[in-house]
């Protein structure tokens, strides 16, 4: 069921701001990067972690680091760190005890990562967007 709702919400919200318009202005996929990130800082303030809190901010300064730099440079970056993020999803368990985690969260995060990032590769192969700001 997580894989589901991760390819689909994946798929479903940056298809939805494409709709809509939202992702015209550049900073639409850096900013979705930083809250997808920072989703792991809320279940260790949910967790009571102090400990937990610190490890999962400092990976969040990361991808707010990476979100920055797309947003400067080339949205290439963003699907680099969705993608990256997918993959972190996948060893995090073994790397920060987060008790305030729903064990369903990694693998519905690691799909929505993905798909994400599939669609903005999309995007950015077919022109639809620029990688590149506009200066």
């Amino acid at each position: 069921m997580e894989y589901i709702a991760g390819i689909g919400l994946g798929l479903g919200i940056p298809l939805g701001a494409t709709l809509i318009g939202f992702d015209r202005d550049r900073a639409f996929y850096p900013l979705l990067t930083i809250v997808t990130a920072s989703y792991y800082d809320l279940f260790a303030v949910l967790g009571g972690s102090p400990h937990a809190l610190g490890l999962e901010i400092a990976v969040t300064m990361a991808f707010i680091a990476a979100a920055i730099a797309a947003f400067n440079i080339s949205l290439w970056i963003v699907v680099a760190a969705l993608l990256g993020h997918g993959l972190f999803d996948l060893v995090r368990a073994g790397l920060i005890v987060n008790p305030g985690m729903p064990l369903w969260w990694p693998a519905f995060c690691l799909t929505f990562d993905v798909a994400a990032a599939a669609y903005l590769t999309l995007l950015l192969r077919t022109s639809r967007i620029a990688a590149k700001p506009s200066r």
